[in-house]
């Protein structure tokens, strides 16, 4: 297993745009497995952001002052789609705007998804390298063993933000 951080990322992307389709595809009918569907998405964007916010972002921000408005810009987006993520936590599927909201929740993290792989990653290889990217990479397998697993889960977050500075 790779542990570039990039690599994880872009493992973390694809997982997550494959749970986007399965919405998706699965159906106006699909209210049950729909609900599934975005508790699995859920989870894995909390994971996934959490990893962004706590190891990724930050060291890439100190490394690279250069690129400091793309970190900026991520973050703000993050924050958007932990917002989608909490209401979505809080509806049950059969909400008449949880089919809605999902939509707008893929449309966003697609969006910053491509902006990531197409115009951030490249900088960011470019500027730290293979050895600081493995190293991140590692800190990230790490924080992803203790990351919150549901949106706006305090408990959670606080202890993962405790192992890690512990």
């Amino acid at each position: 297993m790779s542990t570039d951080a990039i690599v994880l990322l872009k493992q973390d992307h694809k997982e997550i745009k494959k749970l986007f389709k399965e919405f998706q595809d699965a159906g106006e009918d699909a209210t049950k497995r729909k609900g599934d569907i975005v508790g699995r998405i859920l989870e894995a964007l909390t994971v996934h952001t959490y990893i962004e916010n706590e190891c990724m972002y930050p060291e890439t921000r100190k490394l690279l002052p250069d690129i400091e408005d793309d970190v900026l810009e991520s973050y703000e987006e993050h924050h958007v789609a932990d917002v989608l993520c909490a209401e979505l936590a809080a509806m049950d599927p059969d909400d008449e705007r949880f089919d809605a909201k999902t939509t707008v929740l893929i449309e966003n993290v697609t969006h910053h998804i491509e902006e990531e792989e197409e115009e951030w990653f490249p900088k960011v290889r470019e500027g730290l390298g293979r050895k600081k990217l493995q190293e991140i990479g590692e800190r990230m397998i790490e924080l992803r063993k203790t990351a919150p697993r549901k949106p706006s889960d305090p408990k959670a977050l606080k202890k993962a933000v405790d192992a890690v500075t512990a």
